[in-house]
């Protein structure tokens, strides 16, 4: 089975991109099943029922969360409903809105559980409580034990490289990928572990290139340079980029192997 990872996508910039390249893409690439970072596609901040819909007429099988997946309320009966292939971070506190993992059934004969994690620090989210994350995936796989599954995708989303590392190293030979994003540039450590996981610390995202992680660099020179209170715009113009990784799987559920797409358009 050929998984395809988008990453983090920014914006209506991204959700143009993927509208425009991913149907070829993906045949391209012989993808078996698609999932993306959904959590900056409207705005910047979370995701729409409607952005949502049309990620997955773009496309897209399965949506993973992160910080800001909970902004847009409306989305927030698709995060709770199984059916709908949408998640928000697993470590969140009891009663928190939504689900943080589900399956996604993939051509009839696979079935594929899908978990996101959130790191203990991502940005002014930092003062926010958290489940620890290694014992919620520890939980999660073990209420999931008796499952019958294909494969299992763990998308961490942090903001610390170690958290990121470890949790690969953690997982190694559990689960069949651990995919790291949220820091928006993608790492050149693509790789599968010794025990069989596919590992990278961050997928990167799609989006506009010609910013920083998306948002145009004039709205936030005058904030760091100068103090002044200014507020994210995001880019428009530009070169766009599509970032994500291709993992293969094999009949043991792990990974036998892992591959960086990087495309500039």
């Amino acid at each position: 089975m050929n998984i395809l990872y988008l990453g983090d996508i920014m914006g209506q910039v991204g959700l143009e991109l993927i509208e425009e390249v991913l149907p070829g893409l993906r045949t391209d690439l012989k993808a078996d099943l698609v999932i993306a970072q959904a959590e900056n596609v409207t705005d910047g901040k979370g995701v729409s029922l409607v952005d949502f819909q049309r990620l997955q007429k773009a496309g897209v099988d399965f949506c993973t969360g992160g910080n800001w997946t909970l902004h847009n309320s409306d989305i927030f009966g698709a995060l709770g409903d199984p059916k709908q292939l949408i998640i928000r971070p697993a470590n969140y506190p009891d009663g928190t809105a939504g689900l943080g993992y589900k399956y996604v059934e993939v051509g009839g004969k696979n079935k594929v559980l899908v978990v996101s994690i959130l790191g203990h620090i991502v940005g002014k989210d930092s003062d926010k409580p958290v489940n620890n994350p290694l014992k919620t995936i520890d939980q999660i796989l073990k209420s999931q034990s008796d499952v019958n599954k294909d494969a299992v995708i763990v998308n961490f989303h942090g903001d610390y490289s170690s958290e990121k590392v470890v949790i690969g190293h953690y997982l190694d030979g559990r689960v069949t990928a651990v995919i790291g994003d949220h820091w928006h540039v993608p790492t050149a450590d693509a790789r599968v572990l010794p025990a069989g996981t596919a590992h990278i610390t961050d997928v990167g995202m799609c989006g506009a290139l010609d910013a920083s992680l998306g948002v145009k660099v004039s709205s936030i020179i005058p904030r760091w340079r100068d103090g002044k209170q200014t507020r994210n715009i995001l880019e428009h113009e530009g070169l766009k980029q599509l970032n994500a990784v291709l993992i293969k799987t094999d009949l043991k559920g792990l990974a036998s192997s892992i591959e960086q797409i990087q495309r500039l358009f």
